[in-house]
């Protein structure tokens, strides 16, 4: 079998492997040191297991993963996020569906120093919705509210997949964040809408709270002030060259940490609950990553994203209809794989025919729009059947809702989510413009 039929071949096996539930790392590992060993010998592939997985995490880059972890950790353990969402509340809990903005609101400011998708949905979760339900909201709404709002984790910087999609592709980190502020700015508003839409739809599904006074609303600004403080040094700080990505966030994991310590929400314990969930979660990424490893050289060997860029160049398609297809094909996937398996998996095929193509912009302003609309589509998958991770978890922790209401509820959402998706599309300077490479 030719190189580029076996890459096809397990390309399929791995997809298959991954929709079945076996860890990513060790489908990429298992698929990736076949498919190596196939073609270069099993030699070789003795070699590069002895070589790969130190050379693949012995990277001063990689220590920006779990520093960015902790700075989540930290905020979760600190009780930040219960006072971004008490600071929401007071300002929008007397509308209409007002809980429920907050709620976005919320986890916009925590995915601001949190960076994952499932801790700010599980977190919020457990702040927001006692309150929605206490006030009234249909579970259709509150549920489809916590999901969403939790893939704003992974879109508003720092997002620890923007780090990886920044290794992966060798684009700057600081350029990558910039560039996801205004696609993260136009989710949160989006959000807001379809909740203002929904409730007007349906006005019994979201009821205002009571409203708050101006001092109280005042009063609950200062715990928003530290967060916007810590996000504007970390991301400033790292695209003016002041401090490195791995300085900034240090910087912010310290910030963070301290600004805990100091609200009196966190100890020791709390501390040392955030050391091990970090080492953890640093320790499945970089096995991930290590797995990646194989797989991209498999991928190299069998020449199949050289021979796929190669053909779509020779189909004389326009550079948008590919474009298309390849959202589209990312809303499927979406469907059955998590966020992270199809930016390692995809990434390393896809990025190379976008590159190939003419958009009329610079390589590095096309790598940095791609891996931002990548971003977004992947973030649909967070909340679209039959994965829909964060619906799950949330679905998990609202007891008694049936997992139908859950799915009905993202609707609105993903609508708004499709819109954003096209927007971006059509004005590639909403992710170039801020990171000033357009």
């Amino acid at each position: 079998m030719s190189g580029t039929g076996l890459g096809i071949l397990l390309f399929l096996l791995m997809l298959v492997l991954i929709v079945v539930r076996m860890p990513i790392a060790l489908s990429m590992f298992l698929t990736g040191a076949l498919g190596f060993a196939l073609i270069a010998g099993w030699q070789p592939l003795i070699a590069l297991m002895a070589e790969a997985p130190f050379s693949r995490v012995a990277n001063h880059e990689l220590t920006v993963i779990p520093l960015f972890v902790l700075m989540g950790q930290f905020a979760a353990e600190g009780g930040i996020s219960q006072a971004l969402y008490r600071s929401a509340r007071a300002w929008f809990g007397h509308f209409r569906g007002g809980l429920a903005m907050a709620t976005i609101g919320g986890c916009a400011a925590f995915g601001a120093i949190c960076g994952s998708s499932v801790a700010t949905g599980a977190t919020m979760a457990t702040i927001a919705l006692p309150e929605m339900r206490r006030y009234g909201y249909s579970d259709r709404l509150a549920t489809g509210t916590l999901a969403a709002g939790g893939t704003l984790g992974i879109l508003i910087p720092p997002s620890i997949i923007l780090v990886i999609y920044a290794i992966l592709t060798e684009q700057s980190l600081a350029h990558l964040f910039l560039a996801a502020i205004i696609p993260g700015a136009l989710a949160t508003i989006g959000y807001g809408i379809a909740i203002m839409l929904y409730t007007r739809l349906y006005p019994r599904a979201g009821p205002a709270a009571a409203a708050e006074d101006w001092a109280t609303r005042l009063r609950s600004l200062t715990a928003v002030w530290p967060v916007i403080v810590i996000f504007t040094v970390v991301i400033g700080g790292m695209y003016w060259g002041v401090f490195t990505p791995t300085e900034g966030a240090a910087i912010g994991a310290a910030a963070t940490g301290l600004f805990s310590w100091a609200v009196g929400e966190m100890r020791l314990e709390g501390a040392r609950n955030a050391l091990l969930e970090t080492a953890k979660i640093s320790g499945m990424i970089f096995l991930i990553l290590i797995g990646a490893e194989f797989y991209s050289a498999f991928l190299s060997l069998s020449q199949l994203p050289q021979l796929l860029s190669q053909w779509i160049s020779q189909l004389g398609w326009p550079p948008l209809a590919v474009l298309l297809m390849i959202v589209i094909l990312y809303l499927v996937l979406g469907c059955v794989m998590d966020a992270l398996a199809m930016i390692l998996v995809t990434v390393p095929v896809f990025l190379p025919i976008m590159l190939a193509l003419d958009f009329g912009m610079p390589p590095e302003a096309v790598a940095i729009w791609f891996g931002i609309l990548v971003l977004s589509v992947v973030e649909i998958g967070l909340i679209t059947p039959p994965v829909g991770l964060n619906v799950y978890i949330i679905n998990a922790m609202a007891d008694g809702v049936p997992m139908s209401d859950t799915f009905r509820g993202i609707v609105p959402f993903f609508l708004s989510d499709i819109v954003r998706v096209a927007v971006i599309i059509a004005v590639p300077a909403s992710t170039t413009w801020l990171a000033g490479v357009g």
